[in-house]
C-alpha cells in the first residue's frame, strides 16, 4: 500500500475521532459488554471508502462482535454522516477489521519470556 495522502490522513483523523465517539457513545448497544476502540482508519485516495481497524476489550467474542458492527455498518455510516456532513462532501462505505496487534504483543511476549525461561546452552 502506498503512503498517504496530507487529506487522506486528515479525513483519517476526523473519521477516527468521530467513530471513536460514537462506539463511546453507542457502542454497547452494537456489541454489549465490550469496550471497542478505533485504533486506525485508513481512507481510499479518492476518500469514497474507510477501513476501520477496531480492537475490543473486555470481550472474549471479539469475532462475532466484530459481525455484531459489521451487520450495523449503514446505521453507523448514517450516525457518522450526520456528524461530518459539513466536512466532507460524501459519506465513505466503511469497511470494519479486527485489529489483533495487542492479542500478536501479548503472544510474541510470551514467547520471549519461555525463552529466557530454557537453560542457556553454552556453545
Amino acid at each position: 500500500m502506498g503512503t498517504e495522502s496530507k487529506r487522506q490522513q486528515r479525513f483519517a483523523g476526523v473519521i477516527q475521532q468521530d467513530l471513536a465517539e460514537l462506539f463511546q457513545r453507542d457502542g454497547g448497544s452494537w456489541a454489549p459488554n465490550a469496550f471497542i476502540t478505533v485504533t486506525r482508519v485508513r481512507v481510499t485516495p479518492d476518500l469514497a471508502i474507510a477501513r476501520v481497524y477496531l480492537s475490543f476489550l473486555n470481550t472474549s467474542t471479539s469475532k462475532s462482535d466484530l459481525g455484531l458492527i459489521r451487520s450495523k455498518a449503514s446505521e453507523i455510516r448514517y450516525k457518522l454522516g450526520t456528524r461530518i456532513k459539513n466536512q466532507a462532501r460524501i459519506v465513505p462505505h466503511l469497511e470494519f477489521f479486527l485489529d489483533d496487534t495487542s492479542e500478536y504483543v501479548e503472544h510474541m511476549d510470551k514467547l520471549f519470556d519461555e525463552i529466557s525461561k530454557e537453560p542457556r546452552q553454552e556453545d
